[in-house]
């Protein structure tokens, strides 16, 4: 599998208009009507996806394995939230990212996330034999 089309420095975006649906409350994450904590998350994944995932080879997709993030500033209903994510490095299949994420204000989540490329045939037998894993 070649993965040289990926080099540090890659960006990807994600945006959203924070919602009803991505309230702590409704998610299920606290009580206080902001941006969920696991929306942010969400957003950082996909900004890591918008990075890479149309330069991973067929048959072939990266999985979220880790993330570190910080949440550190709450954002209301109506305000957009855009996450960035930068390809810190690719190790084998290993990708590293920096992420972050911005409202209209502040900067209100950042940390590191690693994902793994992975063959999609190969994983998913292996996810379904887990199902008949006694």
């Amino acid at each position: 599998m070649e993965l040289e089309k990926l080099k540090a420095g890659l960006e990807g975006h994600a945006e959203i208009v924070v919602g009803d649906e991505h309230t702590a409350p409704r998610i299920g994450s606290g009580r206080v009507r902001v941006l969920a904590t696991p929306v942010m998350i969400n957003l950082m994944e996909a900004a890591a996806l918008d990075a890479c995932e149309n330069l991973i080879p067929e048959g072939h997709q990266s999985l979220g394995t880790r993330l570190d993030v910080r949440h550190i500033a709450a954002t209301p209903v109506g305000m957009r939230v855009r996450a960035t994510a930068r390809l810190l490095s690719v190790d084998g299949r290993t990708l590293e990212f920096h992420v972050e994420a911005h409202d209209e204000k502040d900067l209100i989540g950042d940390g590191t996330h690693t994902r793994l490329v992975v063959n999609v045939a190969r994983f998913d037998q292996r996810v379904q034999a887990k199902l008949t894993r006694s």
